[in-house]
């Protein structure tokens, strides 16, 4: 592993790493925000997925998240959204190919050589950080924006007594009924539906829910509504009673904007999930 940069900031340090990366074939990198507190021992961490086009950078210094988890004293681990490098498959749509792995493992020809985040984000890099820095592997929360909702759900599901709480904004609520989703899963799963149901939020909250708590956000503004469905997550909740809080946010859009102003909340109510 090697140190890209380390920051100070909000009086703990922002790091970004490289490493070779076994699930994706390549090498892969990463952003980790440490608390002062990790100088005296593991603190819990909080997992941060982004949405399609990003990187490990867009939330890390975007969303402000920082701040609030200094106050919380827990730390913050921003993954990349998909392989990356001369050797790896991409598409010249952005919603398909580097910037949109969409935390499946693919199995369908070119994708399948690199395309692996959901062994990434799930088991490697949770590994790889356990080992290297002051974080403790049995507390653990995952949150995520757009596609990164999508991974944030799908990933609290289907790794059952890995996060001890789960939060979205704007998450990617029923991917196999989306064109952000339909469009991905052929291509990395391939035309068998059946495959796809492990990464469709709405499917899974109702088959298997969550034992933890859950919080959704997404704005009434958002202009990719039609694409996220959350009208199909929130049934499947109350069809499940499934205990949590999806809400509606008056005039808010898809932007960082939005997950600026409510990240503040979604790291106050992880850091109650973690310390308890």
């Amino acid at each position: 592993m090697k140190t890209v940069s380390e920051n100070r900031c909000f009086g703990g340090v922002q790091g970004v790493y490289t490493h070779a990366s076994q699930s994706c074939g390549v090498d892969m990198t990463f952003g980790l925000f440490l608390p002062e507190e990790a100088k005296e021992g593991p603190v819990p961490v909080l997992w941060y997925l982004s949405g399609l086009t990003c990187t490990h950078e867009n939330a890390m210094v975007k969303a402000g998240a920082q701040q609030w988890a200094t106050e919380q004293g827990i730390a913050l681990c921003f993954p990349d959204t998909s392989p990356r490098g001369e050797d790896v498959a991409d598409d010249e749509a952005y919603d398909l190919g580097k910037g949109a792995g969409f935390y499946v493992n693919a199995t369908q020809s070119p994708w399948a050589a690199h395309y692996r985040m959901w062994d990434y984000v799930g088991h490697e890099l949770p590994e790889l950080i356990a080992e290297g820095f002051a974080v403790d592997p049995d507390r653990q929360a995952i949150t995520g924006h757009s596609m990164g909702g999508h991974g944030a759900l799908t990933l609290a599901m289907g790794l059952k007594g890995r996060f001890r709480s789960v939060s979205a904004f704007s998450p990617i609520c029923h991917p196999t009924q989306s064109d952000w989703g339909r469009k991905q899963l052929t291509a990395y799963l391939g035309t068998d539906e059946s495959a796809w149901a492990a990464h469709d939020a709405s499917l899974l909250m109702r088959e298997v829910g969550f034992d933890g708590d859950v919080l959704i956000d997404t704005g009434t503004d958002d202009q990719f509504w039609d694409l996220l469905k959350t009208g199909a997550m929130a049934e499947a909740m109350a069809e499940r009673r499934q205990a949590g809080q999806m809400r509606l946010q008056r005039g808010y859009d898809h932007s960082y904007f939005f997950v600026s102003s409510f990240i503040e909340e979604h790291v106050a109510f992880h850091a109650e999930a973690l310390w308890r």
